[in-house]
């Protein structure tokens, strides 16, 4: 088999664990990494047996595919250059600062006949994979993700930083399209929205909560599905999964009866998933599951919600006693 060649373009806190993953996989050869940093690059370049460069466009002819792991407004451009070299891009999420970015580098993917890939890494959590086997209709949706705060992302909005994770689940396990969004959200720490809460409501009458924080004192990512006859609970940390379905008929002491099922995934890894997948990807020219199309679905939203809480900070600020 025929090792494919890859890069991996930018390599701070996320990026240096792409590499990882990259060079300890079979048929694949890790070509390079490239940061503008490029002591950074050096120091994971000799930790992974690579080279290192300062600039990305001296990888590209070298390579078949890249991990773009550069912060968000240098996606577009990053990504454009690789399309013009006709490799293929796993992309960081969010896939762009804006939809007309994200429109952009779609077109030039299928233009190009070009594979891009989206970073929605929870959509290879074992858990999540695993529920898919018990979904049925989706009635309620609760999601949770919060966390203490980390100097690491403060700069972005804690929507695009968190909560597109579960935003993106959520609009892949729901089979209908969204009618509604209220959100509310508050900056706490920095200058950006720190928590939120978003009430989402599909055309299907399907309604999902979703709250995020990275301000707390606890760290918690979980997400509970209700569905006629049964609930799911996963657990993302752990890669826990909990399923309830009802029975007939009551216990001796009156209450519904129940069998309960649970599974528990720690030696899997979602990340090297997600890269095997995006390589398999590269290799039989298809559609990833994660393409830049659903990237785009769970940016627009994103920005929705963002859009929704700078109203009603401009609104309030005033009762607020906000800046």
């Amino acid at each position: 088999m025929k090792n494919i060649k890859v890069g991996v373009i930018g390599v701070g806190y996320l990026g240096k664990f792409h590499a990882q993953k990259y060079a300890a996989m079979e048929n694949v050869e890790l070509v390079g990494v490239a940061d503008v940093v490029l002591s950074a690059a050096r120091q994971v370049a000799a930790a992974c047996g690579t080279r290192a460069f300062a600039d990305y466009r001296q990888l590209l002819p070298l390579v078949d595919a890249v991990s773009v792991v550069v912060p968000t407004p240098m996606h577009h451009p990053v990504a454009t250059e690789c399309f013009a070299a006709g490799v293929d891009v796993m992309l960081e999420k969010p896939m762009t600062v804006t939809l007309e970015e994200a429109d952009d580098l779609i077109k030039k993917a299928e233009n190009g006949r070009r594979i891009l890939q989206v970073g929605h890494l929870e959509r290879f959590n074992p858990a999540i994979v695993a529920m898919q086997d018990y979904l049925t209709c989706p009635l309620f949706i609760e999601s949770q993700r919060v966390h203490s705060f980390k100097p690491r992302g403060a700069d972005v909005d804690v929507v695009l930083d968190l909560m597109i994770h579960d935003i993106d689940i959520i609009l892949h396990v729901v089979p209908s399209p969204l009618q509604s969004i209220d959100t509310i959200g508050a900056s706490v720490v920095t200058g950006g929205t720190d928590v939120a809460t978003a009430h989402l409501i599909f055309e299907n009458g399907c309604a999902a909560n979703v709250t995020v924080s990275r301000v707390a004192h606890d760290n918690v990512r979980s997400l509970r599905i209700y569905q006629p006859g049964s609930s799911l609970t996963v657990n993302y940390a752990t890669k826990e999964i909990t399923v309830i379905e009802r029975q007939t008929g009551l216990t001796p002491e009156g209450y519904p009866r129940e069998e309960i099922i649970h599974f528990c995934f720690t030696e899997k890894d979602a990340l090297q998933v997600e890269l095997a997948d995006f390589i398999a990807n590269v290799r039989a020219r298809r559609m990833p599951m994660v393409s830049g199309r659903e990237g785009r679905q769970a940016l627009e939203v994103a920005l929705r919600i963002i859009r929704q809480i700078r109203e009603h900070h401009d609104r309030y600020k005033e009762t607020l006693c906000v800046g």
